[in-house]
């Protein structure tokens, strides 16, 4: 990926931890690089799939990220928001009901931005325990969705 100066931008800041309860398959995060570099400058965006923590619920500590499913940004202004279309969504449920991996969370890149929660992200998220993985310029983050707003996900790398 490159900035607006044509200088190569990569995604060497990512907050790994050998104790992070949120596990991401290596060859996720090089598909989140890749969707972001492919859509620059607009936002890409995709839905996070895997294996859920305890008792088969999201956000209990021992969530595995192992799909990065692409999909399309659906938003009239996709240079600065992001949406998932919408039937994307729809099949990657379908998909987890039927015993396939299970929907975990969304993707998405921030062009010109940091690799955080924008004021919008806040206002679009449900709360709902989902991850968010958001790429910056230079840096990769994992994020989860809670009634207080997000917090932030230490994790470790797992090979594929």
């Amino acid at each position: 990926m490159h900035s607006a100066k044509g200088q190569k931008r990569s995604f060497d800041k990512l907050r790994t931890s050998a104790s992070g309860n949120l596990r991401v398959c290596s060859d996720v995060l090089e598909a989140m690089r890749a969707l972001a570099k492919q859509a620059h400058p607009q936002e890409a965006c995709a839905i996070l799939r895997g294996e859920t923590g305890e008792a088969g619920r999201t956000g209990e500590g021992r969530d595995r990220i192992t799909q990065c499913q692409p999909a399309e940004n659906v938003h009239p202004k996709p240079e600065t928001h992001f949406e998932i279309d919408p039937q994307a969504l729809i099949d990657a449920h379908r998909q987890a009901r039927e015993g396939g991996p299970q929907v975990l969370g969304y993707f998405h890149s921030h062009p010109s931005g940091a690799a955080r929660p924008s004021a919008t992200d806040a206002e679009m998220a449900a709360g709902d325990r989902a991850i968010w993985a958001i790429a910056g310029k230079d840096e990769l983050t994992f994020w989860r969705s809670t009634p207080d707003g997000f917090a932030p996900l230490s994790y470790r790398v797992d090979a594929d």
